[in-house]
């Protein structure tokens, strides 16, 4: 891993456009949007925000090109992920600085973003495996029956801020390996990093058309949701709008894969180790600035566990190297912007209106100690609170940044009633030493991502990330297998040959005979 160069926080404002058809396509709609680096507060850059015409042309570039790429077999289809797993690796600190450049990340998480990202890719690149269908000789006297999975046409992906590059490979390299051909409606706070994917395709020798990018806002979505030849959409984001993407999208005959908004939880044993517990909450509680879909946001202390936990907690809340992000030993970078900023505030004053006790307070954080050139930028301290209760809404609604809250319960019957009664449903960790606590927990728990002594369980690329409850909209989880299934569809074939096929009309359903 290379140092990032800080000299780019003085670039010029740079135009963020349209990938379409395997080319740079400027904006027409006439709207744009600015772009800031949260740590400085200055504008870097202005983005197209697409009209619904300039997400048709997007789509029709995508349905252009699909009967040829469909028709590619699979495992040239492979070599053009491997190509593009070779030049991901390649450019992995460019892709990290510029996540860091417009979602204020520390390098060093970004770094890991793309990592994870490029995991996605590598299981990717064994499509050929993954779409092997089934095949049973002689399933009847004379007849053959066998399985395939094709690809469904023109599929979309609106993706979230808060991962750039992650989130959206969650979803294209395996719609695109499985043959379909896919448009990206990245996040408008933080685009850039869409646009150097795509380069990185086409030179990866993705042919034109297969992989687009529609820069835009609700405008984009809208017309993505209701265009006839956008066969299925994947969404990350928060819950209200993650529902009404689903439903929106299955009125209109889409297959629709949408992930909400969490709050999970960490149950902390008595038995928990002191110090890996600690790190663990740190870590999974201000890593990234908490805007991450599954930051631990509510610690729940079982029995003493609180007593042995809290000062130390507090301390290292107090001391974490807030930093920009370019800083490798920055612990944690600015929030994304500026409405961000103002609705975490906002959430900490609820909170101490509602009585819980604010023992380190992130508004106290003076910017300046970011470092220079941070006094505008959007900067905010961790925050941790003790003494939250069920009722408060610092415990139901999703804060999503740097804000740590801490219940207290007497035993694990409790812990597991306080999880199981949350309408979300995403990631929970327990952190104990008792196997076979673990193990009913683990059963019991009534969420869909579950860590054991690990704080941010989010499942390697082979398995499939989802939530249960109010945090997933749809009947598959993202990437992994059923990643697979749902960007292909089954067909069933059934075969005999005139030789061994009877005399006379068949008036019964068949059978095996």
């Amino acid at each position: 891993m290379n140092a990032p160069d800080k000299s780019s926080k003085s670039a010029a404002i740079a135009s963020i456009e349209h990938w379409i058809g395997g080319r740079i396509v400027p904006g027409n709609s006439g709207r744009r949007a600015d772009v800031f680096n949260p740590a400085t507060g200055s504008v870097s850059g202005q983005v197209a925000l697409a009209s619904s015409a300039e997400v048709d042309v997007a789509v029709a570039s995508a349905q252009a090109a699909f009967p040829k790429w469909a028709d590619t077999p699979p495992i040239r289809r492979a070599r053009v992920m491997f190509k593009f797993l070779e030049l991901l690796n390649q450019k992995k600190d460019e892709l990290a600085c510029a996540i860091t450049a417009e979602h204020g990340k520390v390098f060093t998480d970004a770094v890991g973003e793309v990592s994870r990202g490029i995991d996605i890719v590598e299981f990717a690149c064994g499509i050929p495996q993954l779409l092997k269908g089934d095949y049973t000789d002689q399933v009847s006297t004379g007849i053959d029956n066998w399985t395939m999975r094709q690809p469904l046409g023109v599929v979309a992906g609106i993706t979230p801020f808060n991962f750039p590059v992650m989130v959206p490979m969650w979803m294209y390299p395996v719609a695109i390996a499985a043959g379909n051909c896919f448009v990206l409606k990245p996040s408008p706070l933080d685009p850039t990093a869409s646009l150097m994917m795509a380069e990185l395709l086409k030179e990866a020798g993705l042919p034109d058309g297969v992989f687009n990018v529609v820069q835009g806002d609700k405008d984009a979505v809208d017309a993505l949701l209701v265009h006839p030849d956008v066969k299925a959409l994947s969404f990350v984001g928060s819950t209200a709008i993650a529902q009404k993407i689903y439903e929106t999208g299955a009125r209109h005959g889409k297959r629709v894969q949408a992930l909400g908004g969490a709050k999970n939880h960490m149950v902390v044993m008595p038995d928990a180790d002191l110090e890996q517990t600690v790190d663990a909450l740190i870590g999974s509680a201000y890593g990234s600035a908490g805007e991450r879909c599954m930051a631990i946001s509510l610690a729940v202390l079982v029995g003493n566990a609180a007593d042995k936990i809290m000062p130390l907690l507090a301390e290292r809340t107090r001391h974490l190297k807030i930093k920009n992000g370019l800083e490798l030993d920055a612990e944690m970078g600015p929030i994304v912007s500026s409405a961000a900023h103002g609705r975490i505030t906002g959430y900490i004053d609820t909170g101490e209106k509602e009585g819980a006790k604010l023992l380190v307070d992130g508004r106290k954080f003076h910017a300046a100690k970011a470092g220079a050139g941070c006094d505008n930028g959007f900067w905010i301290g961790g925050s941790l609170f003790d003494n939250v209760t069920p009722e408060m809404k610092i415990y139901k609604e999703e804060i999503f940044g740097p804000v740590l809250g801490c219940i207290r319960v007497p035993d694990m019957a409790a812990a597991l009633a306080l999880v199981n009664s949350h309408e979300y449903g995403n990631g929970v960790s327990l952190f104990t030493r008792d196997g076979n606590a673990a193990r009913e927990f683990s059963r019991r728990v009534q969420v869909g991502m579950v860590g054991i002594n690990v704080p941010i369980p989010v499942p390697m690329a082979w398995h499939g990330f989802g939530g249960w409850k109010k945090s997933l909209f749809g009947d598959m989880h993202a990437y992994g297998e059923e990643g697979v299934r749902f960007y292909t569809k089954q067909k069933s074939i059934m075969q005999r040959w005139p030789e061994s096929i009877g005399k006379g009309a068949e008036f019964t359903m068949p059978t095996a005979q």
